[in-house]
């Protein structure tokens, strides 16, 4: 009887610990989600808010724009979260050879545009891509590479991949620092038993290192693809969608339905529709990935 008391006691104490985070996210994470699902069924605006099942769905599935800005999407996923793994994985494999001071330096170049402000980052880039006086069309052009200047954010053949440029850059910074963490908590017993019976660099690397660096790979291929997915400061801040949605993303495209035509409804659909598209995705790199993590 006493033992229960003590354990009663005590769930309550946790309970009360617990309980100004538990209503944060029930007020602020859970009640907004709810209230994203249900709206996505009715036909939520400024002067309306009549129920209409699942026509924003068909609206979305038949909507140009929606179509254009998830094949964007889906390019931006697949073109940045490869190279974000396998450069990150060079990037540490090489840098965690290095001697401390080494590392350190390269450790604090490539976070750099991690802590960086996106409003500093875009105002760099905008200065590289500018279309008069950028850096990047002198380098190209005394190089011979162009002929004449390119509107590499004006250009719907270049805008797109001029996005995926920059994103590159600042999503490397953290994956880098966690593999050269991972790579520092290898055995490094292992990886001299497996030298001195006669393997190279390369069969270390991927029969000794790489198993014991799939728990890291795995928790940066489902960040970046969720951030991949979530592309919005760069688009709004430098190209707004344009040139005629070719860099509009499913996050864009949910921001100006909601916020500047206040269809509110139907932006909730595509966000319901890009919440269950993470999901599944992250589901099936978690099955592909995960079954030959140890952790």
């Amino acid at each position: 009887m006493q033992i229960n008391k003590i354990r009663m006691r005590e769930t309550i104490v946790s309970y009360t610990f617990l309980a100004p985070i538990l209503i944060f996210f029930t007020i602020f994470v859970l009640a907004p989600m709810i209230m994203g699902f249900v709206t996505s069924f009715f036909n939520y605006t400024m002067t309306d808010f009549t129920f209409v099942g699942l026509d924003n769905y068909v609206r979305m599935f038949n909507d140009p724009i929606f179509i254009k800005s998830l094949i964007n999407t889906l390019i931006i996923v697949v073109g940045s979260v490869p190279v974000v793994v396998f450069f990150s994985v060079f990037v540490a494999s090489q840098t965690y050879e290095k001697n401390v001071i080494a590392r350190s330096f390269y450790r604090a170049v490539f976070f750099l545009p991690v802590v960086t402000g996106s409003v500093a980052v875009t105002v760099v880039w905008k200065w590289i891509y500018d279309p008069l006086s950028g850096i990047l069309n002198f380098v190209l052009k005394s190089g011979g590479l162009i002929e004449q200047n390119i509107s590499w954010l004006g250009d719907k053949q270049w805008a797109l991949l001029a996005i995926i440029i920059i994103l590159l850059t600042t999503s490397v910074g953290q994956p880098i620092i966690l593999y050269i963490a991972a790579l520092g908590n290898i055995d490094n017993s292992l990886v001299e038993a497996a030298r001195v019976d006669g393997a190279n660099e390369h069969q270390v690397f991927w029969q000794i290192k790489w198993p014991s660096l799939l728990p890291t790979t795995l928790y940066i291929a489902v960040i970046t693809t969720i951030n991949s997915f979530q592309c919005f400061a760069l688009i709004q801040l430098l190209t707004s969608g344009g040139p005629n949605y070719s860099t509009s993303t499913l996050m864009y495209y949910l921001y100006e339905k909601a916020f500047k035509l206040s269809e509110y409804g139907y932006a909730n659909t595509m966000g319901v529709f890009l919440a269950v598209m993470i999901a599944l995705i992250s589901f099936a790199q978690f099955k592909i990935l995960g079954n030959d993590v140890e952790y």
